[in-house]
């Protein structure tokens, strides 16, 4: 089974690239489920209705969230009705949305966690303990993907090691940066610390490079728009044990 996570969408040029370039990804890769992280698919940061029905038509079977899902209360409603539209499971009771999505194919289910770190971030619940928590409700899959959004390369890697042989594989979002550390860990989970993002390649982060080098030179603040021009989709394709649920394989990818 392969399964295909693409990096953070950024804004409508990165929507726009993913319809432009998803289908064929998946194609040639023979794609079971694609899970993207959209949690900056609309312009400046969060999400839409629009930027998340992009995400849906581009090819996502299931679109994850981060620290900036709830920044737009236009999407709010959507995260409640869409059940494969997450935002991150550790987010207090009674906010919008939910942290599990469980992509049914009939002889298979994959199930996909949404998980927010928090060093650096928001003081959200502990990773570790909605991890655990979120398993269990989901009945501890035998296919079982996390999206961890967060920005400690530290504490990526120690979820992962938690989680090492409970869960098929564990990617990380959020810092835009795709990374080269791919491994299956010794207990057979898959693993990349950043799989990166999904935006114009000349720009910061996906964003327009004049307006973050002004707020680092001056420390004014700057309206942050999306970058312009040629795009490129990061990604990472883990290949799953059929029988197992373990990772076999893993390709990192970047699609221009």
């Amino acid at each position: 089974m392969n399964i295909l996570c693409v990096g953070d969408v950024v804004g409508e040029p990165g929507c726009a690239h993913l319809q432009k370039v998803l289908s064929r990804v998946k194609r040639d890769y023979d794609v079971d489920v694609c899970i993207v992280n959209g949690e900056n698919s609309a312009c400046g940061n969060g999400m839409l209705p629009k930027s998340v029905e992009a995400l849906f038509q581009a090819g996502a079977d299931v679109v994850t969230g981060g620290n900036h899902t709830l920044h737009r209360r236009e999407v709010h409603d959507l995260l409640e009705r869409e059940p494969m539209l997450l935002r991150p499971y550790n987010y207090p009771d009674g906010a919008p949305g939910h942290g599990i999505a469980v992509v049914d194919r009939g002889r298979y289910q994959v199930t996909v966690i949404n998980l927010l770190g928090t060093v650096f971030l928001d003081p959200l619940g502990n990773p570790f303990e909605a991890l655990d928590k979120a398993l269990a409700e989901a009945g501890n899959p035998k296919f079982c993907i996390v999206d961890f959004h967060a920005e400690a390369t530290a504490e990526k890697k120690a979820l992962a090691l938690y989680a090492d042989g409970r869960i098929s594989a564990l990617f990380g979002t959020h810092t835009h940066v795709q990374t080269a550390d791919e491994q299956v860990l010794p207990h057979g989970t898959g693993f990349l610390t950043d799989v990166g993002m999904t935006a114009p390649i000349d720009s910061i982060l996906g964003m327009h490079p004049d307006a973050p080098i002004e707020r680092l030179r001056l420390h004014t603040p700057a309206r942050f728009l999306p970058g312009e021009g040629a795009c490129q989709m990061d990604a990472v394709l883990f290949t799953l044990n059929d029988q197992t649920g373990k990772t076999t394989a893993i390709k990192r990818l970047q699609i221009r």
